[in-house]
This record gives structure tokens, C-alpha cells and sequence, in this order.
């Protein structure tokens, strides 16, 4: 049997919780704060395999492992690895106060509706983007994604850092920072989670679900649902394909070029994505702004014309969408292909556009495709009589990158 102790965030566990092993597992300090066996063997986890590999040995003779983690080694901890290996049957699972439990008790927060993700050992990008797109983020750090790249990457965005470190110990921090303040420090290695909050939705409504926040009923809005100028916006019936082509999704970062009304933005925000829209215009800018509050959702707003406004935009994004058509249309498809990992939509009216597009996707490396999207909507007319009223045609061209190939894209 391998028992599995958690330990550190909340009470301690107790100096004899290792009785009986002929093996003990686990982190430096959790192993000095035990007493061991007579004549057991101590191991110190680093590289988790050998570790493994001597469990491993143990458990064919039967005799008896305890493995010592903190938290709840359920929760992103080692249980995964050891029943895997071993087992379900074979765990006895003993499980702590986990650190983002703790976390959010110190400054006297509700977690049920809090989206908890790991950068432990794992690409911080989706740290990151969930932590600009929603409001309440449990992040559990690991090197090169503790609260000073978290910070710098935040630098932009409304949010407060709870760095918690040492919980449960005696040399136990929970500071609120800005990132800004995040991005200038050295945390060292005792740091258990970041807490990034936006403050004035810190307490949001009453959960059923735990966990990431309600998916939205529908998508695809109707032009109604937006503030927009004349008829400058992209049509529900052209928003729906380009939201299944997008495919946004909680965890990455989408950008909206020439965002316009910033219909497309909001929507990809809705489903959960990190959003960046650019416009050109002042005035668009604001309506973009205002459109986002109005659907309760944080998409950051870029006053500048592209391609020359997408240099200084941070990170690579995972999708794009480009609307407009002047005549810098290929230049700025192909400056968002360089960028982009997933996938490129670009939405035109101008048949005469369509073959530059083309070729700019493809020159990028993507694998292009498109559609003519024609439609006619229901209208009524009096005397209870129903007509047809076709909307304007709109081509829609996608690029997707290869599986595997990422030229021009920061890994």
C-alpha cells in the first residue's frame, strides 16, 4: 500500500505520519518535518521517475510506501502519477488543505467560482490569458511562471496579484501587489499560488457549477445586441462561421484587426478567450469598449491602424479575425499569419480582394480555404405578408497552420 499524505497549507499533518513506512517519499522540507522510521529509506523528490522507479520496487515486496506532498496531492499533485503507475487500489489518499483553498480563506474570498490552472512544469500562455479573460484566477506557479512573469505579462490589464508563499508555515506571506509591483521582484522559491483578481468582480453571483464561469446560451448575436455605426458590423450569419473557424476557447488570446463594432471580440470573449481588439478609429475604439461592458466581458482595446499597431502587441496570438477591405488588407493578413499559431479568418467584400488573401494565408504557410456567404432574412411586409431581404455577400477565407509547423511564431 502507498500512502499518500498531504501536508503544508493547512494543519500540519503530524511529525508521525510516516509510522510504519519502510519507504518515505517526498519535497526536502516535507521530509525534515517528520520523524522517520528506524531504518527506512528516504527519498528526496526531484526527477519523478526515479522516485517512481524505487516506489516501484517497494510496492512489488509489499512492503509499505508513504509518500509526502502538499495540499491535496489530488489536486494537479502526484496521486495522478502514482495511480497511473500503480493503481487506483493501491492509494491511500490522505489529503490536505489544498494551497489554493488556503489562498483564497487568508483574504477572505468564495473559490467555488474561481478557474484554477497549473503553470507548474507547463506552458505559462494559458495562465496567462485566462488570467486577462476572466475574474477570479487561482494560478499555481512553477519556474518561469511565478508572480514576476506573471506580472509583466498583466502589465496592461486591471488586476490585483495575491502572491501567497509559505503557507501553513511559519514564514507564511499573502501580499496584494499590482503587476506592475509583481513584475519587479524577486519571490523566490517559496511561492504556492497567485491569486489574480478582478477586484470589482472578485464576489460574482451565486454558482450551481463550480469552476469556470457559464458558457454563454448562444453566440452569433444579432447586430441589435451592439452599438455600431451605420451598417458597419459584422452580420450574425457571417459572426457565426467566423466564430466556428476562430474557435476561441478559455486559455488562449485571440486578436480582432479592424475590430470596428468589436462584435467579434466580444463574442470570442463570451466563449472564454483572452481578446485583443485594434480599431483605427477614436470613436470605434469607444464603441468597442462600451459593446464589452455592455456583455460584461474584458477585452483590451488597441487605438492604432494595422499592421504597423500589431508590433507592439504582446504575444503571439492563438487566432485572428480581420475585417475590413482597403487596399492594405493582404498586407495586414499577412503580418497576423506571421503571428498567429492556430488559425486566420479574414471576412471582405471585394471580389477583387479575395486572390491576394489567398495568396497571403498560403505564402504564410496555411492552409487556406473560403466560402461566398449569401443570405436573405425573413422580413415582413403588411397585410401579414413575409419576404425575403437579402444581406450583402461576404467572403469569408480562413488559413489554418499545419499541424506541427510554426515558422515565424514564438514558441
Amino acid at each position: 500500500m502507498i500512502t499518500v499524505v498531504g501536508m503544508g497549507a493547512g494543519a500540519p499533518a503530524g511529525a508521525d505520519v510516516a509510522a510504519g513506512a519502510e519507504l518515505v517519499v517526498g519535497g526536502r522540507r516535507h521530509l525534515d518535518a517528520v520523524r522517520l522510521p528506524e531504518g527506512a529509506e528516504r527519498v528526496v523528490l526531484g526527477p519523478l521517475a526515479p522516485a517512481l522507479d524505487t516506489v516501484e520496487k517497494y510496492v512489488a515486496e509489499d512492503r509499505p510506501v508513504v509518500v509526502l506532498a502538499s495540499g491535496d496531492p489530488g489536486f494537479f499533485g502526484i496521486v495522478r502519477a502514482l495511480a497511473e503507475r500503480f493503481g487506483p487500489g493501491r492509494l491511500d489518499v490522505r489529503p490536505g488543505v489544498p494551497s489554493v483553498a488556503a489562498a483564497f480563506a487568508r483574504v477572505g474570498l468564495p473559490w467555488e467560482d474561481a478557474v484554477v490552472v497549473s503553470a507548474h512544469g507547463r506552458d505559462p500562455r494559458t495562465a496567462v490569458h485566462l488570467c486577462r479573460a476572466l475574474p477570479k484566477v487561482a494560478v499555481l506557479t512553477g519556474p518561469g511562471a511565478g508572480p514576476a512573469e506573471l506580472g509583466a505579462a498583466l502589465r496592461n490589464h486591471a488586476r490585483v496579484l495575491v502572491v501567497a508563499s509559505a503557507l501553513g508555515g511559519a514564514d507564511e506571506r499573502v501580499e496584494r501587489v499590482t503587476p506592475a509591483e509583481a513584475a519587479a521582484r524577486d519571490w523566490g522559491s517559496a511561492v504556492n499560488v497567485v491569486l489574480c483578481l478582478d477586484e470589482a468582480r472578485a464576489l460574482g453571483p451565486v454558482r450551481t457549477v463550480a469552476g469556470a464561469q457559464d458558457g454563454p446560451a448562444g453566440w452569433a448575436l444579432a447586430e441589435s445586441e451592439f452599438a455600431y455605426r451605420d451598417s458597419m458590423i459584422t452580420k450574425f450569419e457571417v459572426r457565426a462561421l467566423a466564430l466556428a473557424r476562430l474557435g476561441p476557447r478559455p486559455g488562449e488570446l485571440v486578436w480582432d484587426v479592424g475590430a470596428g463594432s468589436g462584435s467579434v471580440a466580444v463574442e470570442c470573449a463570451r466563449l472564454g478567450a483572452a481578446v485583443t481588439a485594434v480599431e483605427k478609429s477614436p470613436d470605434g475604439v469607444e464603441r468597442v469598449r462600451a459593446n464589452a461592458v455592455a456583455h460584461g466581458v474584458d477585452v483590451r482595446v488597441v487605438h492604432g491602424r494595422a499592421p504597423e499597431a500589431l508590433d507592439g502587441l504582446d504575444g503571439d496570438p492563438d487566432a485572428v479575425f480581420v475585417g475590413g477591405g482597403g487596399r492594405e488588407l493582404p498586407t495586414v493578413v499577412t503580418a497576423c499569419a506571421r503571428r498567429a499559431r492556430r488559425t486566420v479568418v479574414v471576412a471582405l467584400a471585394a471580389l477583387d480582394r479575395v486572390p491576394a488573401v489567398r495568396e497571403a494565408l498560403t505564402g504564410a504557410g496555411f492552409d487556406c480555404d473560403g466560402v461566398l456567404l449569401q443570405s436573405s432574412r425573413l422580413s415582413p411586409l403588411p397585410g401579414d405578408v413575409t419576404r425575403l431581404a437579402a444581406t450583402n455577400p461576404v467572403f469569408l477565407l480562413w488559413g489554418v497552420r499545419p499541424h506541427g509547423r510554426t515558422e515565424g511564431v514564438d514558441q
